[in-house]
C-alpha cells in the first residue's frame, strides 16, 4: 500500500487540459511509490482567456491569459503545481515560479481540418479559415491571400463544432492537441515544418511549481518524468522569444530539433500582411542551447529592430481578413 501524500494539480477547465493532467498523473504514479489515484487531485481554474472567450487575445493583453490565475493559485499555496501547454506561458518566467518538469513533446505541427477534407492549397478561393492566432493568420496570408480569415475562439471541441455547423470552411489547430484528444483522424492536411513553422513550445506540456517547494520525494519523481530533449529544445525556443520580448501573440515561429549532440534552432517572423521578415537556422552543441538562442535573438533585433518587433505584438487591423477583388 502506497503512503498517502496529497498533491493538487491546477489546470484549465478543458478536455485538453484534463487529458494533459491525466497523462502527468499516470507518469507521477509510475515514478514514485508515494502517490496514487486517491492522493492526486485536479482543481479546475478559470483563466482570463477562458472567461473572455469571444475577444481577440491580443486586445486582452496577450501575455499569460491562460496561465495567470493558475500561477496565482500556486503562489498562494492553494495548489501544488500548474500543468500548462507551454506555448501559453510568457517567455519571461513569473517571479517565484519555475518549470521543473517537461513531458515529452508531441508532434509540434499545425494542421487543417476542413469540411471538404481538402488541403490548404486545394481549398477554393474565398474559403473561410478559422483561427485566433496572429502567427497562423500571417502564415496563411503568406501562403494564400485569396482565402478569408475569420476569428475563431474557444476550446478544441467548440472550434470543431463551429466548423461542422458551417461557420467556417476550415480551421487550423495544433496536431498535438488533437492527438491528446484522440481526434487526429479529423485532420485534412498535416502542415510540414517547412511550410508552417510552429509556435515556440507547441506540443509541449510543462509542470510549474513554486521556487520554495522543497518536497524532496515530489522533486525526485519529477526528475524521473522529465524529458530532457524536450526541456533543452523548448528552453531554447523560449529564450529566443524572451530575448526579443515577443509572446504567443507575435507572428513569430521558433522550432528546435536535436540530433545526437547538436541542436538546430529555426526562427521566422512575419508582418501582419504575411510578408516574411526574418528566416534563419542556426546550430551548435546542445550544451550551448541557450547561448545559441540568445544569438538568434540578437540576429533578429539586428535585422528587424526592437521597435518593429514590438509593433508586431499587436494587430491594429481587423483580425478578420477578406481578399481584395
Amino acid at each position: 500500500m502506497k503512503n498517502q501524500s496529497e498533491i493538487i494539480l491546477g489546470i484549465r477547465n478543458s478536455q485538453l487540459s484534463t487529458a494533459q493532467a491525466n497523462d502527468f498523473k499516470k507518469k507521477l504514479i509510475q515514478a514514485s511509490d508515494t502517490y496514487n489515484n486517491e492522493s492526486i487531485y485536479i482543481k479546475y481554474i478559470k483563466t482570463s482567456g477562458d472567461i473572455h472567450n469571444t475577444h481577440r487575445l491580443d486586445q486582452l493583453g496577450g501575455k499569460g491569459l491562460f496561465v495567470k490565475e493558475i500561477e496565482e493559485q500556486i503562489l498562494s499555496g492553494n495548489i501544488h503545481i500548474g500543468i500548462h501547454s507551454v506555448k501559453d506561458l510568457p517567455a519571461k518566467e513569473t517571479q517565484g515560479l519555475k518549470i521543473v518538469c517537461w513531458l515529452e513533446r508531441l508532434d509540434p505541427n499545425d494542421v487543417l481540418i476542413s469540411n471538404s477534407n481538402l488541403s490548404l492549397k486545394d481549398l477554393p478561393t474565398g474559403s473561410v479559415i478559422g483561427t485566433s492566432s496572429i502567427r497562423r493568420r500571417s502564415q496563411i496570408l503568406s501562403f494564400r491571400k485569396d482565402l478569408k480569415i475569420k476569428l475563431l475562439r474557444g476550446n478544441v471541441d467548440t472550434r470543431i463544432q463551429k466548423l461542422e455547423e458551417g461557420e467556417y470552411d476550415a480551421i487550423v489547430l495544433s496536431y498535438a492537441g488533437l492527438i491528446r484528444l484522440k481526434k487526429d483522424h479529423l485532420v485534412s492536411d498535416l502542415f510540414s515544418i517547412d511550410e508552417f513553422l510552429p509556435a515556440s513550445c507547441q506540443g509541449a506540456v510543462g509542470i510549474q511549481i513554486a521556487n520554495k517547494n522543497n518536497n524532496s520525494e515530489f522533486l525526485k519523481a519529477l526528475s524521473k518524468i522529465n524529458h530532457q530533449n524536450t526541456e533543452l529544445a523548448c528552453s531554447a525556443e523560449r529564450e529566443v522569444l524572451r530575448s526579443i520580448n515577443a509572446n504567443c501573440n507575435s507572428p513569430v515561429s521558433v522550432y528546435s530539433t536535436i540530433k545526437e549532440n547538436e541542436i538546430f534552432i529555426q526562427c521566422q517572423l512575419f508582418d501582419h500582411s504575411g510578408s516574411l521578415l526574418f528566416n534563419e537556422l542556426i546550430s551548435g552543441n546542445i550544451e550551448n542551447n541557450l547561448p545559441l538562442a540568445s544569438e538568434m535573438g540578437k540576429k533578429i533585433i539586428d535585422q528587424i529592430g526592437q521597435e518593429r518587433i514590438n509593433e508586431l505584438d499587436k494587430l491594429n487591423d481587423n483580425f478578420n481578413y477578406t481578399p481584395k477583388n
